[in-house]
């Protein structure tokens, strides 16, 4: 190596621009998690990372770092070199990374600055950012339970239009869109969710961007720990939990067609077409036989079917009202009745759209 090359540890910065970044870890450590905005674009590949690793553990660093050099030169180098470059020809402001900021990332540094490519590194690489990240979740789950944030919780049936008003409102975290995931027996989505520290990392990533606002409230959907296959942390759950409740009232006719619209038109597109869509319902459908009861179940299922021909055979998407209406009134209204009651906290406020908005306005305006 020759002279020193340039550092950087500034992550709120880093967030807050959503600076791209260059992550040269192997694939395997890339797909357990990694910072947003990163591209993978390793240095060595799982292979050749695990036989460096077996020679470090054998035979020490030096014979380990000659090894590395070894599998990877001459036209597998330059290929990758050339990666690194597009990548920041493309990205000019990028900042690239490995595990703790040492050995690989101050290589791949050293090797574009040959080329002529001088970028930073991230001091203390991923594992000093990702503590960053989980502090950041820490600190806001202690700023919401102490008061210094205030915690408000979106409520309302099933199909009322919480995620699309929540989009709108001063301080708000889509935990859901975080999640990739509806938060529902039906939420899953025809891409696969992140993995969790790459839900935490995301998460955390919203929280500074909000904390570099002068908005004092944090609002959040009403959500089980559990979305889909991620989960809060129990401490910023209990958090969160424990904030003021807003109810957004919706007329039930208006639920079924927001039902109709999210999970069956917009579903279908999402899912490439009208059979896969319906393979992926029928089995949420079956995850819920259960609770639904065998005549229950059996009732659904059939008008879910007939709805399907109807649509196949028609192009009309309406006759799933059939199916939607009582899956409200036998599924998802007595499960949320139910929890309801369970809440401790009092609701604040409760109303349509356009009140639920107006009053979460007043209350960022005053605070």
């Amino acid at each position: 190596m020759s002279r020193e090359l340039p550092t950087v540890d500034n992550y709120a910065a880093i967030a807050l621009a959503q600076t791209p970044l260059l992550d040269v870890r192997a694939p395997v450590e890339f797909e357990r998690g990694a910072i947003p905005q990163a591209t993978n674009l390793p240095l060595m590949n799982d292979d050749e990372r695990h036989q460096v690793g077996l020679c470090y553990k054998q035979r020490g660093q030096q014979q380990a770092i000659a090894l590395g050099h070894q599998l990877v030169q001459g036209d597998l180098r330059a290929e990758r070199l050339a990666s690194w470059q597009a990548f920041f020809s493309q990205h000019p402001n990028g900042l690239l990374y490995c595990f703790r900021g040492g050995l690989r990332s101050r290589t791949s540094q050293q090797w574009l600055a040959d080329a002529g490519v001088e970028v930073a590194r991230i001091a203390g690489g991923y594992k000093a950012f990702r503590q960053y990240l989980i502090d950041t979740l820490d600190q806001t789950a202690a700023a919401l339970e102490q008061g210094a944030l205030a915690s408000w919780i979106l409520a309302g049936r099933t199909g009322s239009g919480k995620t699309a008003l929540l989009q709108h409102l001063p301080g708000a975290v889509d935990l859901e869109g975080l999640a990739q995931h509806r938060g529902s027996s039906f939420g899953g989505r025809a891409w696969s969710q992140p993995s969790q520290i790459d839900f935490e990392n995301r998460l955390a990533y919203r929280l500074i961007e909000l904390n570099a606002q002068p908005i004092r409230q944090r609002v959040f959907e009403d959500e089980a720990r559990n979305i889909g296959s991620v989960h809060l942390s129990p401490p910023l759950f209990n958090a969160i939990k424990a904030g003021k409740r807003i109810v957004l009232d919706v007329p039930f006719d208006t639920r079924c067609q927001h039902i109709l619209q999210e999970y069956v038109i917009e579903g279908q597109l999402e899912f490439g077409g009208l059979n896969a869509w319906m393979a992926h319902m029928q089995a949420r459908f079956a995850r819920i036989a259960k609770r639904l009861g065998g005549v229950g179940y059996t009732k659904l299922s059939h008008a879910f079917e007939q709805a399907c021909i109807e649509q196949q055979a028609t192009g009309d998407f309406g006759a799933h009202i059939s199916w939607i209406a009582p899956l409200l009134q036998d599924y998802y209204d007595p499960m949320y009745d139910y929890q309801l009651k369970r809440h401790s906290q009092p609701v604040i406020m409760r109303g349509g759209a356009q009140d639920v908005s107006a009053f979460m306005q007043h209350i960022s305006s005053v605070n």
